[in-house]
Parts: structure tokens; C-alpha cells; sequence
């Protein structure tokens, strides 16, 4: 599992609120264009799968920034607002 921070810029109001409704289904929105997803592998290849369907690349732009568990621990969380989404821990398989 790895903690990702999904931002985008969607300037169609229908196209950006289909990839919110999207994004909230994977992970927690922190900030109106912002979400925090923790996410296997699986699971980050089919959100890019299903928000491939949902976008027009010539005028949209998402990004998805891997923050390893390093990072992670080091992140400041100022003013109002959801606190930091938590990884899970390790799985033992």
C-alpha cells in the first residue's frame, strides 16, 4: 500500500465534479482539489484506469504524488481541515 496525494485542475464543472465523486470512493478529500488515497497497486491502477474515462488530457491535469513512509512521518498538517490520512500498517502475507 502506498499513500498517494491526488491534486487536479479541471476546468469543465461536469467533468471535475465525475472525478471528485471518482476520488471519493479511493481515498479523503483534504482540500477542494486535493485528496489523500492509500492505495495497493490494484487499486492505483484501476482509479487511473477509471480516471482516464473521465478526462480530456488536452485540458485537464492531474497529479498523483507518491509519499513514501519517510516523508509521510514528516508532513505538517496548519489550520482547519481533516487531519493527515493514515497508512495502514504492514501486511503480512
Amino acid at each position: 500500500m502506498l499513500f498517494y496525494l491526488v491534486a487536479y485542475d479541471i476546468p469543465c464543472d461536469k467533468r471535475r465534479r465525475k472525478v471528485a465523486e471518482l476520488l471519493l470512493g479511493y481515498g479523503k478529500r483534504v482540500q477542494y482539489s486535493v485528496f489523500e488515497c492509500v492505495l495497493s497497486s490494484k487499486k492505483y491502477d484501476e482509479l487511473c484506469k477509471r480516471l482516464r474515462k473521465r478526462i480530456k488530457e488536452e485540458e485537464d491535469n492531474i497529479r498523483f504524488y507518491p509519499v513514501s513512509r519517510h516523508t509521510l512521518s514528516r508532513v505538517q498538517v496548519w489550520g482547519q481541515g481533516p487531519s493527515l490520512t493514515q497508512a495502514s500498517g504492514s501486511i503480512i502475507v
